[in-house]
């Protein structure tokens, strides 16, 4: 995932920002990590460099 995505990117529950913690990055992109709202704290993992954004209220 590219770093910049984040200016645009938000969380699909309740449309909060989002923070990036990186695990690995390959050339300035993301492979492994999470992206945390900071106003509802759900989590979403990136892995192989894709960020999963399935919100877990839609999962109920």
């Amino acid at each position: 995932m590219r770093k910049d995505l984040m200016d645009i990117i938000v969380c699909p529950a309740c449309k909060g920002q989002l923070k990036l913690t990186i695990e690995a990055e390959t050339n300035n992109d993301v492979e492994t990590g999470e992206m945390q709202c900071v106003k509802c704290s759900f989590n979403y993992p990136i892995s192989d460099g894709i960020p999963n954004l399935i919100s877990p209220i839609n999962l109920a």
